[in-house]
């Protein structure tokens, strides 16, 4: 479960950097609009194969309830942590794109 909790975070942080006012916030520059778009599929992506990895490791049932819960998570770190400490969460977000798939290989 922790990395589908990974994936879908560093999902989530994607598509928060393709919204212009966090990227120009968090990276101190502004994006292109292939930076942008890029982000927001890499984000998409991102979810679907959380969503994809829960199902496949719980069911239908249980798994999508799970996903919703660690996704849920998620973004509350996120929503509490952006205005204190964005670095972190950019760290935190690099750390999940590297350390989600090896937990999700590692677990089958």
């Amino acid at each position: 479960m922790l990395s589908i909790a990974m994936i879908g975070y560093a999902g989530f942080a994607a598509l928060c950097l393709a919204m212009e006012k966090h990227f120009n916030e968090l990276l101190k520059r502004k994006a292109t609009a292939n930076q942008s778009r890029g982000l927001r599929v890499v984000g998409w992506g991102l979810l679907m194969l959380s969503l994809v990895l829960a199902v496949q490791h719980r069911g239908w049932a249980l798994g999508l309830v799970e996903w919703l819960a660690v996704l849920m998570a998620g973004v509350t770190l996120w929503v509490f942590l952006l205005p204190y400490r964005p670095r972190l969460l950019l760290a935190l977000a690099a750390v999940s794109v590297v350390l989600g798939p090896v937990l999700a290989v590692l677990a089958n």
